[in-house]
């Protein structure tokens, strides 16, 4: 009472007027203004969302990425970059999906003392504990939105046991009623997208870095610069595992390929789950 008491002879002083205390807004309130055109819910007000959901968008995606050394020329949230292509891209093909805002904190080793990706500074390691409670609390809140289908998809590795094991353990708990978790695995197959690029006449020889040619050209579809183009051009470094990226508008497309290949992928496989009974 106080405060307010204070702010108010601040303002009052000043010529101005305090504001009301703010009134919880009607959730069957109109809209007053157009929605944009996104999938990603952080990006959206809540009007957008319920409006959104109302319109049969009742599929949400969960995705986790991570943030870890990644070579020497691909930033930390390596797999969060890419989440931010594929999601869309998947989001667009089902046309009923919006797009969680993306986990970016996942186990990446040890903490104290550091194993893993740990012992590289700028990596933000949780434990597993930890990363399935937040991927619970999660999808308990678009459970409570009433979303009917939950897609859990993670570009990393360390990703994908607590997110099946989250899975599983949901649709068990909620059998009775409530919407159906759906663990993915077929968006994390890189040995499919390795084989097809193959096929594709792209061919590799690994260089022993936390990087190859798939993860460069997705990211440099979202964010050039999150692959340090213009440093590597300057440095005469702008190529990988003997693949050169030069020039850059021909691996953009590459990436936005890459990232077709992989929605599709995922698309296809979470038809054939919400198929299941």
């Amino acid at each position: 009472m106080l405060r307010l008491l204070f702010a108010s002879s601040v303002l009052a002083a000043a010529g101005l007027t305090a504001i009301p205390n703010p009134v919880s807004p009607d959730p069957e309130g109109v809209r007053p203004i157009d929605a944009v055109d996104t999938v990603f819910i952080e990006h959206m007000t809540w009007m957008e969302v319920r409006d959104a959901m109302r319109s049969g968008k009742k599929t949400v995606i969960v995705a986790t990425g991570g943030v870890e050394q990644n070579g020497p020329y691909l930033v930390t949230g390596k797999h969060n970059v890419v989440l931010r292509g594929t999601t869309e891209a998947i989001a667009r093909k089902l046309g009923n999906a919006l797009v969680a805002p993306i986990v970016p904190f996942v186990p990446e080793g040890d903490i104290d003392p550091p194993t893993v990706h740990m012992k590289y500074p700028g990596t933000v390691s949780v434990t597993e504990e930890t990363y399935r409670a937040l991927l619970t609390d999660i999808c308990s809140s678009f459970k409570t939105h009433g979303f009917e289908h939950i897609l859990l998809i993670g570009d990393s590795g360390g990703n994908q046991s607590g997110m099946k094991a989250v899975a599983a353990s949901l649709n068990e708990k909620w059998s009775d009623g409530g919407p159906r978790m759906h663990f993915i695995p077929e968006y994390y197959d890189f040995g499919s997208v390795a084989k097809w690029l193959e096929e594709q006449g792209i061919e590799q020889r690994p260089e022993g870095l936390h990087d190859d040619f798939a993860m460069t050209a997705m990211m440099m579809a979202v964010d050039p610069d999150s692959v340090r183009t213009q440093q590597r051009i300057k440095a005469d470094r702008f190529r990988i595992n003997g693949v050169d990226l030069a020039p850059a508008e021909r691996t953009i497309k590459w990436g936005r390929r890459i990232i077709n290949f992989r929605a599709d992928a995922t698309v296809k496989a979470l038809q054939a789950s919400i198929g299941k009974k």
